[in-house]
């Protein structure tokens, strides 16, 4: 999955750090990212590209470990409209693009995207409009006037892979710009356990009842904040589907035989699909 980056490692402690020259940096722009773009390949750019393009506003956000140390920071205050041999890069793009290097780029991607729309979404305190400020020790915010603190925001939402014998049931969004199959997800709800949530999702966006209820894996969703957490159920009772339409364009049982897709090695859907198809589970 995107996450899986071994032999080198995601480190999120916060360090108020400055950043270098051959540092890496994050510039978002709406939902698309700066990058150099080559004939097959893609880049970040070093701060020692873009620093007379960038004001002072670059906060440190993570590194990844490994034989070299490698350090990000995000520009958090305006953008620049263009930088000399660089695009902007849709973020909606990126995750077709194939190669083992670019999938650990994506996931940083992701990730620094997640503190970008924290960030921006979190300017004035809530409580009493005042402007927050960063901690200089973690990763927060504060208003100095009544002291909120805020800490980056992360939704709970579950993949739910339904099986009924040697079937498992896929989906498409509606509405949604990915037309391509999916299983069944959703937001965990307040006063509800993950467990619930699976029961409520199947039964509010196919009609179904489930028994078995076990948990998978989990994936950090960053584009959208979320940590997705997937669990496999069995069905209990009728098998007739009756869809939501307001979420769903169709939804369909198919065998392992049947099914048309593998996994992308990038997302927690695409792997669970793969692990039933191919027996596992």
């Amino acid at each position: 999955m995107i996450q899986d980056i071994y032999p080198h490692r995601f480190n999120n402690s916060y360090k108020p750090k400055t950043a270098a020259e051959n540092d890496y940096i994050l510039i978002f722009k709406n939902r698309s990212v700066l990058v150099h773009k080559y004939a097959d390949d893609y880049s970040l750019p070093k701060y020692i590209e873009v620093k007379n393009s960038v004001n002072d506003k670059l906060r440190y956000i993570f590194s990844i470990e490994g034989e070299n140390e490698k350090n990000y920071f995000l520009l958090y205050g305006e953008c620049p409209d263009s930088i000399d041999k660089m695009i902007y890069l849709p973020l909606s793009e990126m995750r077709y693009i194939k190669g083992r290097s670019f999938k650990e780029m994506y996931y940083i991607v992701c990730t620094a995207f997640h503190l970008y729309k924290w960030y921006s979404d979190n300017i004035f305190c809530g409580g009493c409009s005042e402007r927050l400020i960063h901690s200089d020790n973690q990763r927060m915010l504060m208003c100095c006037k009544c002291g909120r603190e805020i800490y980056p925001r992360i939704s709970p939402a579950v993949i739910i892979g339904v099986t009924n014998g040697d079937k498992i049931l896929m989906s498409k969004y509606a509405g949604r710009a990915y037309k391509g199959y999916a299983l069944l997800a959703g937001f965990a709800e307040i006063g509800e356990t993950l467990e619930q949530t699976v029961q409520r999702e199947v039964m509010e966006e196919a009609g179904l009842r489930v028994k078995n209820i076990r948990y998978y894996k989990s994936q950090p969703g960053g584009i959208d904040g979320n940590i997705l957490a997937g669990f496999f159920c069995e069905l209990d009772g009728d098998d007739t589907i009756t869809i939501d339409k307001t979420e769903l364009a169709e939804a369909n049982w198919y065998s392992r035989a049947d099914i048309p897709i593998e996994d992308d090695g990038y997302s927690l859907t695409r792997e669970m699909i793969g692990v039933f198809k191919n027996g596992k589970i």
